[in-house]
């Protein structure tokens, strides 16, 4: 009897145990408050002075970047004259609205075929050029009758036509933007460059 009250304290004990320890703890409770979602102010919005500033600004940049491109342009065609000049041969211009080689021209087209005498594996390309002044089509139209009448000065003067292409660029490729009449006089051109 003795064994079966040992055999029941040590049960009990054991359950007792259990029960202790196996209950849960009590939960944690924190004391940090619960953070609110914060609220997201909008901007406010632009003042009509604010918009135009920007726009100004906007505007200061496309004609900063449009007098860029121009310069561009003009040291493109500075160089390609400058390259053209060096390989022996010279632009000749024309008066306006007109596309028959002047007098003052002969002397440069007569030099321009002895270079490519002198040069027979030398092609040429003969680019027509126009003022800003007439539409489009009828630059494109005059640009190419100035190339025409080089070519036929050259072919004349004894060079292939064989040697010889035309474009026209119309006014397309002005190599000065000036509103002027020395400067429209350097844009009514035919440029002859040359190619190997």
């Amino acid at each position: 009897m003795r064994k079966s009250g040992f055999v029941l304290f040590t049960m009990v004990l054991v359950v007792s145990l259990f029960v202790l320890y196996g209950c849960p703890k009590s939960a944690d409770v924190s004391s940090a408050p619960e953070t609110q979602p914060q609220k997201v102010e909008k901007a406010p919005e632009k003042s009509a002075q604010e918009i135009a500033a920007e726009k100004a600004a906007a505007e200061k940049r496309v004609a900063e970047a449009e007098a860029a491109r121009k310069a561009d342009e003009e040291r493109a065609a500075r160089e390609r004259a400058a390259k053209e000049k060096a390989a022996g041969l010279q632009p000749i211009y024309f008066d306006f609205d007109k596309s028959f080689v002047r007098d003052d021209a002969k002397a440069v087209m007569k030099a321009n075929a002895d270079y490519l005498k002198a040069n027979p594996k030398v092609t040429v390309r003969i680019e027509g050029n126009c003022d800003e002044r007439g539409t489009i089509e009828y630059n494109q139209a005059l640009g190419q009758r100035r190339a025409a009448a080089a070519k036929k000065y050259l072919s004349d003067l004894g060079i292939s036509a064989k040697r010889i292409s035309l474009i026209s660029y119309g006014k397309e490729k002005p190599v000065c933007t000036e509103s002027t009449e020395d400067c429209w006089q350097k844009n009514r051109r035919a440029e002859l460059v040359a190619a190997q």
